[in-house]
């Protein structure tokens, strides 16, 4: 049927020039919420309104951030077109010069000055630290990855398959994805890892928290953009979205116009942003709650339990050990071998350890640790503490998000098969590492436990730089299900497409 005169048509769209309080919006195609006061109060003509549909959340986008989101895209964009035609040498040029600044302790004296004020306004708002600080160790690993990006392959143009046909021959072959977007937390090393996408030639577009956005803003100007220069690559190559505020990176994520979004940080943040970018028809990788498991089966060999426990918890990090499961055959003489150990890496620190356990496994711990007030190091500062306390089963999903106090849940399972299974439903689905002597019960454990990552001993070994020498981007758990064709550790030179090319022999080919 035609639309003819006097039949109605729909009316055009038309910018959302404001919110009321009250206002119901739909989601989910079956459910709806409403525009809370202060949501309304804040909206502005020019603002965007982003509504998650599995939960009904309502993202307020202000038309500054969306602007900020916009012109960094639009930048990398501009530039993934003359990518084309940067040669290798100019990559490797390009690293080395980062380096360069980078080690160079005339150009890195103001990137350190504005790491610094991070940190002590950090400190002010009570925030915690502990990954922002740009220490001389940071300094160094960031060194390091960008010139060991200079000494990696190149991975476009690789010839993946050939297929041999009468007459012609198809061969699939590498090349560059896109623009990457990369939202991460104030770790400002991780600046650095993420420009390992352009080794590809893709181009990447930077947003930080707002804690180190400073520091990001002095490494843009004294060390990256200097770099992208010297090497002779578009400006733009690798750009940031200079605001401090979240909503920024929810603008980045639902521009249409990313190859790949990448987002690292806590759970919840990581969650909504994939969420954005899933909805905007963005592929994601996302990278937020870790926190390693270790399970001590009935034929764990006690010092090795005691070195795993130890060298899992000297810092915290996404792969730090969380949650020790006992089996209960075992509890009596490995209990006090984790409680030594988790003492002895807080005592490595200056600091008293924390103990999380199981109700109902309280039972296997000494009365003193619960009666015991230690002073726990905090993001805001030491606080009094019992030095153990039970938790409800539920609660072995928290990831212990600790600054300087090493923090570990403790469980006893009635077998591994057990441990498996409170593995599954409780933990990140991300690292697991199971001390047996049992080969066929480490065959088993493998088979039927949700992770990525398995091990028989320390947890800290889950790290692209550490277990596969190449800068990552970041580490996939399995907490929404399986990674679809590639592993969970997300680096520089794995992100590019496929593409096919026909190679014709006989002119007269024909089907």
């Amino acid at each position: 049927m035609a639309y003819g005169a006097g039949m109605e048509t729909t009316p055009a769209t038309a910018p959302l020039e404001g919110l009321t309080a009250g206002m119901p919006v739909p989601f989910g195609g079956d459910r709806v919420t409403h525009v809370p006061e202060w949501l309304a109060d804040a909206f502005a003509p020019g603002d965007a309104l982003v509504v998650l549909q599995d939960t009904g959340e309502l993202l307020h986008v202000p038309a500054a951030d969306g602007r900020a989101a916009t012109d960094a895209v639009d930048r990398a964009v501009t530039a993934f077109a003359a990518m084309g035609r940067v040669t290798e040498e100019q990559l490797d040029t390009f690293y080395a010069a980062f380096a360069r600044r980078l080690e160079d302790d005339a150009s890195f004296a103001p990137i350190a000055a504005a790491n610094e004020a991070d940190v002590t306004a950090a400190r002010a708002r009570g925030r915690s630290t502990t990954r922002l600080v740009l220490s001389e160790r940071m300094r160094a690993d960031m060194i390091a990855g960008l010139r060991g990006w200079a000494e990696v392959p190149s991975i476009r143009g690789q010839v993946i398959r050939t297929v041999e046909h009468d007459g012609w021959r198809l061969e699939q072959h590498t090349d560059r994805l896109g623009v990457v977007a990369f939202v991460f937390e104030g770790r400002p090393n991780v600046f650095a890892d993420a420009c390992g996408v352009l080794r590809g030639g893709n181009t990447v577009v930077f947003r930080i928290g707002s804690d180190a956005l400073g520091t990001a803003r002095a490494i843009v100007v004294h060390a990256l953009d200097p770099a992208l220069e010297e090497a002779g690559q578009p400006a733009g190559a690798a750009a940031l979205v200079d605001a401090p505020s979240r909503a920024s990176g929810w603008a980045l994520f639902r521009d249409p116009r990313l190859a790949l979004a990448v987002a690292r940080g806590s759970g919840e943040a990581v969650r909504q942003l994939g969420a954005v970018a899933q909805q905007a028809g963005n592929q994601v990788s996302l990278h937020g709650t870790g926190g390693a498991w270790l399970v001590a089966a009935g034929s764990a060999d006690a010092e090795v339990v005691a070195a795993a426990v130890h060298r899992s918890l000297d810092r915290k990090v996404c792969n730090t050990l969380n949650t020790c499961v006992i089996v209960r055959e075992r509890a009596d003489d490995l209990v006090p071998v984790l409680l030594a150990q988790l003492t002895r890496a807080a005592a490595d620190r200056g600091t008293q350890p924390k103990l999380h356990v199981r109700e109902r496994d309280r039972g296997h711990v000494p009365a003193a640790w619960f009666e015991r007030w230690v002073p726990i190091a905090r993001a805001a500062g030491p606080v009094d503490e019992p030095q153990a306390e039970v938790l409800v089963e539920a609660q072995l999903a928290v990831e212990f998000e600790w600054e300087d106090s090493p923090e570990v849940a403790l469980v006893i399972a009635d077998d591994v098969d057990d441990a498996v299974r409170l593995f599954n439903r409780y933990s990140p689905r991300f690292v697991l590492s199971l001390v047996t002597a049992d080969e066929t019960e480490r065959t088993r454990v493998e088979q039927t436990a949700e992770a990525p990552y398995t091990g028989n001993g320390f947890t800290r070994w889950v790290d692209g730089q550490y277990a596969l020498n190449t800068p990552e981007l970041g580490l996939s758990n399995w907490e929404l299900g399986r990674l679809f064709g590639r592993s969970g550790i997300l680096s520089g030179d794995a992100i590019h497409t496929v593409r096919s090319r026909a190679v014709q022999t006989d002119p007269d080919l024909h089907r």
